[in-house]
């Protein structure tokens, strides 16, 4: 007898909704992502002033059969979980109640079911069902690598602004406002512009001078993009290396305390003790 069969419903329901080691669980996520999809295109085919116009209120009909479908699976999880304040204020938890209340805030201030399309955050569900789940450790990685290099990557950001605002004031005084340089900030975001080798084209010199100094800024600019990158990859190759390996066990939710802490091999979960077996 499987872990599902000699569950209860409470715990089928839990088994199913967060786990991603049977086949109903599998196919409940695919079957999710598939509705937040489309709940998504609905939000953003509403924009559209065109379709909105023809399909108007079909489309209002689908984002609240959308969102009522998701309010009951919201409810569903909390109800599932023994540790309900653990999920409500975990990362998910917090995705899953903010995907839900556009809809219901439109009904005080019209407009803000287009805000509805943060529900696409929840496809980061399809890690699961894909099987990707072990590269998520992956982003503790990026984290760690990200506080190791923000001393660094402070002083560069502040070096490049004092560069970019002394550009920008030569370049004030330089060219004449017909060109658009009418302020030192105006001026300031030019070289912004330009250094970053964005190049918008609404802002350009047109005396000798202007274009020798927007050309010394152009080729600062590379070398201005290499240098947090190399930061960066140091930092990231460090971490790498000191990292520890994740993706050799599959892991699954603790139904008691709803973390992702269980391990199939001793079939206890790292965080409260309990016995995922039961």
């Amino acid at each position: 007898m499987n872990r599902l069969e000699a569950a209860s419903f409470r715990e089928k329901s839990f088994i199913v909704i967060f786990g991603d080691d049977t086949p109903p669980g599998r196919l409940f996520d695919f079957f999710l992502i598939v509705l937040i999809v489309l709940s998504v295109t609905v939000v953003m085919l509403e924009s559209v002033q065109s379709v909105n116009a023809v399909f108007g209120a079909q489309l209002r009909f689908a984002e609240w059969f959308f969102t009522i479908l998701f309010t009951i699976e919201y409810l569903f999880r909390v109800w599932c979980v023994k540790r309900p304040k653990g999920y409500v204020l975990s990362a998910f938890g917090l995705i899953d109640l903010i995907s839900i209340l556009p809809s219901y805030f439109s009904l005080l201030l019209p407009g803000m079911q287009v805000t509805a399309v943060v529900r696409v955050l929840r496809v980061v569900r399809v890690f699961r069902i894909l099987k990707l789940a072990q590269y998520v450790g992956s982003t503790r990685i990026l984290v760690s690598t990200l506080k190791a290099s923000r001393y660094r990557i402070t002083v560069f950001l502040v070096a490049v602004s004092t560069v970019v605002t002394i550009m920008g004031s030569f370049m004030y005084l330089i060219e004449s406002p017909k060109n658009g340089f009418t302020s030192i900030p105006m001026s300031v975001y030019w070289a912004i512009v330009t250094v970053t080798t964005v190049g918008y084209g609404d802002m350009s010199p047109g005396t000798p001078l202007g274009q020798a100094l927007a050309s010394m800024l152009m080729l600062m600019g590379y070398a201005i993009i290499v240098v947090p990158m190399g930061l960066f990859a140091a930092e990231m190759v460090k971490a790498d290396r000191t990292a520890p390996r994740f993706g050799s066990r599959n892991h699954t939710h603790c139904m008691k305390c709803s973390e992702v802490a269980s391990d199939p091999d001793v079939h206890y979960c790292s965080y409260c003790g309990r016995n995922v077996e039961r």
